[in-house]
């Protein structure tokens, strides 16, 4: 299904770099492009499957036809329970499967490119180094959540008030405020946000990336993975990230 691609993954690192390259293009499918995804997955059509590409990009197809398939397949057939459950759920559905997919093509390359066993936990450590894409899509674990709270007080610029603070335009991006004359106090920002993963590409939070937060669901993004600036960012009043703005009512 890649396209008839070469696999010459010989070392831990080619195998892990290829692991976060289908990891990111899952987690676009279900997250910045959740409304293309959703779309794709017409459950009048035949069993479909969520591929991610090392090149970072995904997309829904019917399963490979050859038996054995060239590499593990994906879940089967994921269309099938689009409209038979909430779409948060179905999402967190097909994010477990797609994270037990990333695993099988890994560990297949490791046995297929006889990685010993010093190697494998390796790859398996680097692997759990990332949070799970079920992590990135549901913003598990609740930990995370806390985490965010006390962000949302933590800046100088940033109002006091109740919950609906965090609507306030320093609220939603002031992550990316540091204090300019006191480098202690970047450090202590660092260890504390540091578990705080991007809702788009499900990387950690650093000190000198612009973030900002949807005001509906409370997740934090790069700037750079939803298209928001810090200029752009001063006008907008009550910021909704992708997957928030494309969600529609259910009958």
């Amino acid at each position: 299904m890649d396209g008839g691609a070469q696999y010459n993954l010989r070392t831990v690192e080619e195998v892990f770099r290829d692991f976060k390259g289908r990891r990111a293009g899952m987690i676009k499918a279900l997250t910045t492009d959740v409304e293309e995804f959703y779309h794709q997955c017409d459950p009048e059509k035949e069993n479909l499957c969520l591929y991610g590409y090392p090149n970072e990009l995904w997309e829904v197809n019917l399963p490979a036809e050859e038996v054995p398939p060239e590499l593990p397949e994906p879940a089967l057939g994921i269309n099938f329970a689009r409209d038979g459950m909430q779409e948060k759920d179905w999402l967190s559905l097909v994010a477990v499967h797609s994270d037990a997919w990333l695993l099988a093509v890994a560990f297949y390359f490791g046995a297929r490119f006889g990685f010993d066993k010093a190697d494998r936990k390796r790859l398996f450590t680097m692997i759990n180094d990332l949070p799970t894409i079920f992590e990135v899509v549901t913003g598990s674990p609740k930990k995370q959540t806390k985490e965010k709270s006390s962000v949302s007080n933590h800046s100088s610029t940033k109002s006091k008030s109740s919950s609906k603070g965090r609507s306030s335009e320093s609220g939603k991006y002031s992550k990316s405020v540091q204090p300019k004359d006191e480098n202690e106090g970047v450090e202590e920002d660092e260890e504390e946000h540091g578990d705080t993963l991007c809702g788009a590409c499900g990387e950690n939070y650093a000190a000198d990336e612009f973030w900002i937060c949807c005001d509906i669901c409370e997740k934090w993004f790069h700037g750079k993975c939803v298209k928001i600036t810090p200029a752009r960012a001063e006008h907008i009043k009550q910021y909704k990230c992708p997957s928030c703005s494309n969600k529609r009512a259910r009958p």
